[in-house]
């Protein structure tokens, strides 16, 4: 049997073995589920999605898998369902057309029973067309990317989106209303019931109504937050002619959202700051392959660097990612759409957004009502046209449709207001296409995707003195009049007029450039209705090549040219390691223990370097610069305390003042000597604090680190496997970089290995890759077979080195 193999009592089937063939080719290949089609193709100077996608070529691609229709399954009804293809779809099954998928973030299902061969193979095929690029303004994927999966279900049953969840707190208890929607073609009625657990057993039940409605009483509740990620379990059976026929289990966690500007945001009726970080979709070394374990790893890396929410930019977020967010406690901005009626990209679908709006608002809202972690619905990232009355009407009336499907939760609308100034003066760098037919659409010549990113860029900080200006404020304040809470895209120049101009608005920093991370928590902490702020970028992300790069030469432009693959300005690299300008955020919200430390690359000493508004610093966490000695050192120190002093190798470089009013940085030069660099953090005239930096030794080896000892046997589970070249104390070395090659033995295949370079001219399926900076990241992931993983690294300079991992 080809396919997934199935058991009869699950009504989910994952379908995750497929081939993948491209036109023109007889050969098939196969590949496993989640799949990206783009990250093997060869990127190239003149790909036709050029620095968007990362000089990726789009393409088209057929894939097809077999499934066995047990007969026992007949009489139900067999939904065939996609959590998100990358590419204009159809979809048939056995040659029949069942359905078209036409959007990469957009959940769709197919019912298909009355096309199977019952008790026979059934071929399920999709045809993939992404040649046109770009079509997004970031590096978007192709193909298979997230799940696909078959539902079989009864004829009386919940529906898709059947168990709503509100929760209303009393006191010390909660009551939670749980409201179903049953299909039911029959004459005869069903009952309902729902019955909530802990881990201690049943604390609640009823039986819904004829409304569909049941109210839980939970005593002593336990509330769901990011600090206590708690979840109870909801078992929610549907009983027709005495027998059950559909059961719903899921984790549900209850907890309460309000917001208002008097008292901020409110979790639980308990104030909370944002601390937040925006993240595109794609996984570094894995393209934009949703893997479960990859996003969970992302999460939990997120979380232990400070981060308390996370912002999906632009688009909804995957399942997996909101069930990562659910159990490891992260609030979650989802948003449904980075434009609207204007293009901001060749070829991306501005031309429809009027006609499929409502069902992509249906969809995300429909995946994440019951989620605790989502808390703010976000309905656009820089629309432009809000500064105009029909785009001031089309926000009220998203805000409405969106509020009438979840009331629970706020709505935010994202406005770059140096943008909106450009587009009420008619001088928008994004060419119309409110009125451009579709036909005409991939025709077109590209907009202002690049153009907007390059004109920020080059005004700086005067997009401060624009927002200022009284013409900010009228090309916003309609749009934000619309919303729940007024989200500010570079704007932080604005808070402390907005919020004594209007002080029912409330305020989120939206995005905020990495060096003013600092400055905007100052602000979350001093004005109640300023609910937090969202770092970009807080994960680095393909595309955008280039942006957020300091590159060598004085004028290098803000788009980077092949081979610049990253965007730059992620606060978290590719690999997965905090960069130095992340220490700064830390620093303000008082989750770093003491003086972060960053120097100026020194290979790069007295070489001009072309800045870029995206990236605050190219500081490098690092005194292991082997070969620099005597060179120039330009030294950045972040400290919450009063002074620091510097020392290097024992003897001082000098003291400087820092905390808040200095913006918590202190700037030192001096000159290169290996051994080691220190800073002294001191309050009152004291030493309150010490950070060490130490340049490595001459004793340099691979080191293999992963993130667990355990693979899970399930052809799915990943292992993240970090390669450093390192001395016998463990500090990894700047300057000895080397090619590394892999070697992977047992139930395992290696799917992504790379670095953290900006400009890689290696395939992310290269088995041999050099490191960038003493470091890479090696991905492993399970064949579904049983055994000993064997890991082999080696470098012609720093020998071999060996891991084991046991697949279970």
């Amino acid at each position: 049997m080809t396919g997934t193999d199935v058991q009869l009592d699950a009504d989910r089937v994952d379908l995750r073995d497929w081939t993948m063939s491209r036109p023109g080719s007889a050969e098939e290949a196969a590949v496993r589920l989640p799949h990206d089609a783009m990250i093997t193709e060869p990127r190239s100077s003149d790909a036709s999605g050029r620095s968007d996608t990362g000089w990726f070529p789009g393409g088209r691609y057929t894939y097809r898998t077999h499934w066995y229709a047990d007969p026992a399954y007949r009489g139900r009804e067999v939904q065939l369902r996609f959590d998100g293809i990358q590419g204009e779809s159809v979809v048939t099954v056995n040659g029949h057309r069942v359905g078209t998928v036409r959007s990469g973030y957009t959940e769709f299902g197919f019912r298909i029973d009355d096309v199977l061969n019952w008790d026979d193979e059934n071929e399920i095929a999709v045809d993939v067309d992404n040649s046109a690029q770009p079509a997004g303004r970031w590096y978007p994927g192709s193909g298979l990317y997230r799940s696909v999966s078959l539902r079989i279900r009864s004829r009386v049953r919940l529906e898709d989106d059947g168990v709503g969840v509100r929760t209303t707190l009393l006191g010390a208890d909660a009551v939670v209303e749980v409201r179903t929607a049953v299909v039911n073609d029959s004459d005869r009625p069903v009952h309902v019931r729902t019955v909530l657990h802990s881990d201690a057993g049943a604390v609640a039940q009823a039986v819904a109504g004829d409304d569909g409605i049941a109210h839980l009483h939970v005593p002593a509740v336990r509330l769901w937050s990011a600090e206590d990620p708690f979840r109870y379990r909801l078992v929610t059976t549907v009983e027709h002619d005495g027998a059950v026929v559909d059961t719903r289990r899921e984790l549900v966690g209850l907890r309460t959202v309000h917001v208002d500007a008097r008292h901020g945001l409110r979790i639980n009726k308990q104030q909370v700051n944002l601390r937040g970080a925006c993240i595109h979709h794609d996984n570094g070394v894995l393209g934009a392959a949703t893997h479960r374990a990859a996003e969970f790893r992302r999460i939990r890396i997120l979380k232990e660097n400070g981060f308390n929410a996370v912002r999906s930019a632009h688009h909804p977020m995957s399942r997996h990612l909101l069930d990562a967010c659910d159990e490891l406690g992260m609030y979650v901005m989802d948003e449904l759409a980075d434009y609207w009626i204007q293009s901001k990209s060749t070829h991306d679908f501005s031309h429809r957004f009027l006609d499929t709006w409502r069902e992509d608002a249906d969809r995300m809202i429909e995946k994440d009502r019951n989620r605790p972690s989502v808390v703010i619905y976000s309905i656009g990232n820089e629309i432009p046209e809000t500064a105009h009355p029909d785009g001031v009407a089309l926000t009220r009336e998203i805000t409405a449709y969106v509020k009438a499907a979840d009331p629970d939760r706020p709505v935010t609308v994202a406005l770059n207001i140096f943008l909106n100034v450009l587009s009420s003066m008619n001088r928008s760098p994004y060419s119309g296409a409110s009125d451009t037919p579709e036909g005409a659409q991939h025709n077109k010549q590209g907009p202002g995707s690049t153009e907007a990113n390059r004109m920020v860029n080059q005004i700086g900080r005067m997009m401060d003195v624009v927002s200022r200006l009284p013409i900010a404020d009228r090309a916003t304040r309609d749009a934000f009049a619309e919303v729940d809470i007024a989200g500010y895209n570079y704007g932080l120049a604005r808070y402390k007029h907005d919020v004594k101009a209007y002080p029912d608005r409330v305020i989120v920093g939206s995005e905020t450039l990495p060096g003013d991370i600092a400055r905007a928590w100052d602000l979350v902490t001093q004005y109640p209705s300023v609910i937090g702020d969202f770092i970009w970028v807080g994960w680095e992300y393909l595309g955008e090549s280039g942006v957020g790069v300091w590159a060598p030469g004085r004028r290098t432009g803000l788009v980077k040219p092949y081979p610049y693959l990253i965007a730059g300005p992620g606060v978290i690299d590719l690999t997965g390691q905090p960069d130095f300008s992340l220490r700064l955020g830390q620093v303000a919200w008082g989750t770093h223990p003491g003086p972060a430390i960053g120097v100026r690359p020194l290979d790069q000493a007295g070489q001009p370097v072309a800045r870029v508004a995206w990236r605050s610093t190219d500081a490098v966490e690092s005194w292991a610069w082997r070969g620099c000695a005597g060179r120039k050192a330009e030294i950045e120190v972040y400290s919450a305390d009063d002074e620091v002093e510097l020392f290097v190798n024992g003897r001082s470089a000098g003291r400087r003042r820092a905390g808040r009013r200095r913006r918590y940085t202190a700037r030192f030069t001096t000159t290169y000597a290996a051994g080691e660099l220190v800073a002294v953090g001191h309050r009152g005239g004291r030493e309150v604090s010490r950070t060490v930096l130490r340049s490595a030794g001459e004793d340099l080896q691979v080191r293999l680190t992963t993130d667990r000892a355990r693979l899970r046997a399930d052809g799915d589970d990943l292992a993240f496997i970090e390669v450093e070249i390192v001395d016998s104390a463990g500090t990894v070395e700047m300057l000895a970089d080397d090619d590394i090659e892999l070697k992977v033995e047992g139930p395992a295949e290696l799917v992504g290995y790379g670095s953290a370079r900006p400009d890689p001219t290696r395939p992310f399926a290269d088995p041999t890759q050099r490191a960038y900076r003493g470091r890479a990241l090696a991905v492993l992931r399970s064949t579904g077979q049983t055994g000993s993983v064997h890991f082999t690294a080696t470098s012609r300079l720093h020998g071999v080195s060996h891991l084991t991992l046991e697949a279970r």
